[in-house]
């Protein structure tokens, strides 16, 4: 299964509503289960070098099917995953990337944003998936 163009819309809808209610211009990225970018949004006053960390934030989460948030846990000096942000083409292990699930199981996607603090990133990430 994977996540449609009308949930991918749906979706970043509402991230954007929640950017808008904080009052922090974000940039959002989309992914499908195989880590393709399928919607991505910049909103207008977003920081321009967001939009990259916004895309590998969401890779991150689908990539390793957890919360880009968690990865940064176990990726510090002597963690489990030490320098695992050096794979892939350049990750993002800090909060922000949330893995988007259908029915709250099966993994369709993930959600990326950036363009706030690490809280109101994974804030608004968290507005987008919570619509599945």
């Amino acid at each position: 299964m994977n996540v449609t163009l009308i949930q991918a819309e749906k979706i970043l809808k509402a991230a954007k509503e929640k950017a808008k209610q904080i009052g922090v211009p974000m940039n959002i990225a989309i992914l499908d289960e195989g880590a393709n970018l399928k919607a991505f949004c910049r909103m207008d006053g977003a920081l321009l070098g967001c939009a990259d960390i916004a895309i590998k934030k969401a890779k991150t989460a689908r990539f390793f099917d957890i919360d880009s948030g968690e990865i940064g846990k176990l990726s510090q000096p002597g963690g489990a995953l030490y320098n695992i942000e050096h794979s892939n083409g350049g990750l993002i292990s800090f909060a922000g990337g949330v893995v988007l699930r259908k029915n709250s199981n099966k993994i369709i996607g993930a959600i990326g944003v950036s363009g706030g603090t690490v809280e109101q990133d994974y804030e608004v990430a968290i507005a987008g998936a919570s619509i599945l």
